[in-house]
């Protein structure tokens, strides 16, 4: 399954150039996992409560070429693998031209209170957060 958000680049997170700053791209990412989530039907606030947290543990970025001040941005955001108590999201930064931006690959982790790797409860896996099957 494969999610598309759309945002549109603000003057202040862009540096002189009228270039998107590079660890702007990582909050971005951040609003379409989010938005991905969400639209899965994810309970990102029931796991919370459950006393589980999904930590980005590794962010693998790309920048391609610069987005620019006003462009109006789609990210598109899939899982690419799902283990035990982990997964991968994949995420393309795409222009208006459909050109690529910038692409990721971000790992989470799933940690319980103590902040220790714990395997997701079955109750949160939902279809969304499996990859597609080739």
């Amino acid at each position: 399954m494969k999610i598309i958000t759309e945002l549109k680049v603000r003057p202040y997170e862009c540096d002189s150039y009228n270039h998107v700053n590079n660890a702007v791209y990582l909050n971005y990412l951040e609003t379409a996992r989010m938005d991905y989530l969400e639209k899965i039907g994810f309970d990102y606030d029931g796991i919370v409560k459950a006393g589980y947290y999904l930590y980005v543990t590794h962010v693998d970025i790309s920048y391609k070429f610069s987005a620019l001040m006003h462009e109006e941005l789609k990210i598109e955001t899939w899982p690419k693998k799902l283990g035990a108590a982990s997964g991968v999201m994949h995420q393309i930064i795409r222009k208006p031209d459909g050109s690529v931006s910038a692409e990721a690959d971000v790992t989470w982790a799933c940690v319980n209170k103590d902040a220790k790797l714990s395997k997701i409860p079955e109750s949160f896996i939902v279809d969304g957060l499996k990859p597609d099957e080739a």
